[in-house]
């Protein structure tokens, strides 16, 4: 009489290899645990785990994409973590930030000791300051622009200070332009774009005419500029290095020669005064969560390739490095 493989037999059969096979995973526990958790700190950024959350950042048109590129490059470790970044302004970011909305602050300029700090102060909003990047804040023409290629601080206080009549390109001081109609487009007042530039060329911060198109989104700056043969605006280096077809850039005479905005005279000091340094403001409690720790670990640690596929101007060695010394006495490393 032959062998009938019955149902109960093939079932015995599969839990007797089932045992087996889970016998003989057990005697690779060991080895297998440290391989798995070298692995999983190489795959979250050294944290050792996988995270999750949401990280809510706000300020800076100019810092945005900075701030964008960190948090693209951070989802490729960190699929868990969610970072939202929204453009309202370096004023309108620290006025969210101070009544304890966000958790980062971008801001193409400090926050002010006499306005935004004491509303830090009242809310109890504890924060850090870092600095990521350096700007060349830049002044724009239309690329059929054939006559400005260079405008002293004088003549861009002309322009730009508060009421000037200056509405067409011949009336600019020291100049020989053409009769040629002149429109303007800057940033809004709620901008540290703005602030910093009417500090630097009117003397005074919030100082400017108010008859040009303004807006906290740069890329309307741009299309303002890129739409109109006589037009002139400014923003940052980033935003003209990503419309060189449509722009061109104004070298800038601060007393000792046209200087054009680049990666080497911003970061060399030379293009004066519009050279600036950019930054993020934290929220002390929210660096405690390890989201929001391991985001910031992970922006200061790869400042240079942020800064490159953000298209900025990145920190020397020795900023980046103070930044991470700064960033580790934050947090206790």
């Amino acid at each position: 009489m032959g062998f009938r493989l019955t149902p109960r037999l093939v079932l015995l059969a599969l839990l007797v290899t089932l045992v087996a096979t889970l016998a003989a995973g057990c005697g690779r526990d060991d080895e297998s645990d440290g391989a798995n958790t070298a692995a999983s700190e190489t795959d979250t950024g050294g944290g050792g785990e996988e995270l999750s959350g949401d990280i809510e950042a706000d300020g800076s048109s100019t810092v945005g994409p900075l701030t964008t590129a960190a948090a693209e490059l951070f989802r490729e470790e960190q699929s868990g973590v969610n970072v939202t970044v929204g453009t309202s302004g370096t004023g309108g970011g620290f006025e969210r930030f101070c009544a304890g909305e966000t958790d980062i602050s971008d801001a193409s300029r400090p926050i002010k000791d006499d306005e935004e700090v004491p509303i830090c102060e009242e809310k109890g909003v504890e924060y850090i300051e870092f600095e990521v990047a350096v700007d060349a804040l830049t002044i724009a023409v239309n690329s059929e622009n054939d006559w400005a290629t260079c405008l002293t601080t004088e003549q861009l206080n002309a322009i730009w200070e508060p009421g000037s009549k200056i509405k067409n390109w011949k009336d600019v001081p020291g100049g020989d332009f053409p009769d040629e109609s002149m429109s303007l487009a800057g940033p809004g007042t709620d901008s540290g774009t703005f602030d910093y530039f009417t500090d630097e060329i009117n003397g005074e911060e919030g100082a400017s005419r108010s008859d040009y198109t303004a807006s906290e989104d740069d890329n309307v700056i741009v299309q303002a500029v890129a739409g109109e043969k006589g037009a002139l605006g400014y923003f940052g280096y980033t935003y003209y290095e990503e419309n060189q077809d449509t722009l061109k850039a104004v070298e800038v005479d601060s007393g000792d020669g046209c200087v054009a905005p680049s990666v080497e005279t911003a970061q060399a000091g030379e293009y004066t005064p519009l050279a600036r340094p950019l930054f993020v403001y934290v929220k002390k409690e929210s660096l405690e969560r390890p989201e929001v720790k391991e985001f910031m670990r992970f922006y200061l640690e790869n400042l240079d390739t942020i800064a490159e596929t953000a298209q900025f101007i990145p920190l020397t060695e020795e900023q980046t490095a103070e930044q991470m010394t700064k960033y580790d006495e934050a947090v206790g490393s």
